[in-house]
């Protein structure tokens, strides 16, 4: 597995894991390979787009998701593309 000095934003509030994981698309199947710091902030983006689904949150919920999405971007663009595209 890959492994680089990634730093999560300061205003990231998510649990920081100390080792990445394989994540599957849960749309297409397709997987990718994401370091601590990128499963830190998927896990985040997941979480709080499951709540805005279920309705819950408001406009900073909305700003922490793309400021998350932006970071996941910049990161890791392929692994973006293959889960959060």
């Amino acid at each position: 597995m890959r492994e680089n000095k990634q730093t999560l934003p300061k205003w990231f509030t998510g649990e920081l894991y100390e080792e990445g994981a394989t994540v599957q698309n849960r749309f297409s199947g397709e997987e990718a390979e994401l370091t601590a710091a990128e499963l830190s902030m998927y896990d985040f983006i997941m979480g709080v787009t499951v709540m805005m689904e279920m309705g819950i949150g408001n406009s900073n919920t909305v700003k922490d998701l793309r400021k998350g999405m932006d970071w996941f971007r910049k990161n890791n663009s392929k692994a973006y593309i293959t889960l959060l595209d």
